[in-house]
């Protein structure tokens, strides 16, 4: 099995996503022991930003690993058991907001694909990205 970063480099659909990690320099972290939980926004996700934002945060690396961090949970946690939270802290300090309606969101991003496994975590698909205070 492979690490996150290797698993979504894999998968083809977070191009955008593993271009911010390697600009941030998360890679390491990313492909470190973990456990890891990844709520991962999709290049469509990316896409849905305003025009310039992703070209701007690549050059701005501290904002860059602000934002990609929020999308990061210590420790594995499934579906099952992120649908039973109301929130989750994230390695940034600061908590998403799970919700449950048709699906689970978290923030406003609605988790697509869940429970990617990986030998350093799991990664959730979301729709939009999702940005911190």
């Amino acid at each position: 099995m492979a690490n996150i970063v290797e698993t979504a480099v894999k998968n083809g659909s977070f191009k955008t996503l593993v271009a911010a990690v390697t600009e941030a320099g998360l890679v390491e972290t990313l492909s470190g022991p973990g456990p890891f939980t990844v709520f991962a926004p999709s290049d469509e996700a990316f896409a849905k930003l305003p025009a310039g934002t992703v070209e701007g945060l690549l050059k701005d690396k501290a904002k860059l690993a602000s934002i990609l961090t929020y999308h990061v949970v210590a420790g594995h946690h499934l579906a099952a058991d992120v649908s039973k939270q109301k929130t989750l802290k994230t390695v940034q300090g600061q908590e998403l907001k799970v919700t449950n309606g048709d699906g689970v969101s978290i923030d406003n991003a609605k988790v697509v694909t869940a429970d990617i496994f990986t030998d350093n975590g799991v990664i959730h698909v979301i729709d939009s990205v999702v940005l911190p205070n």
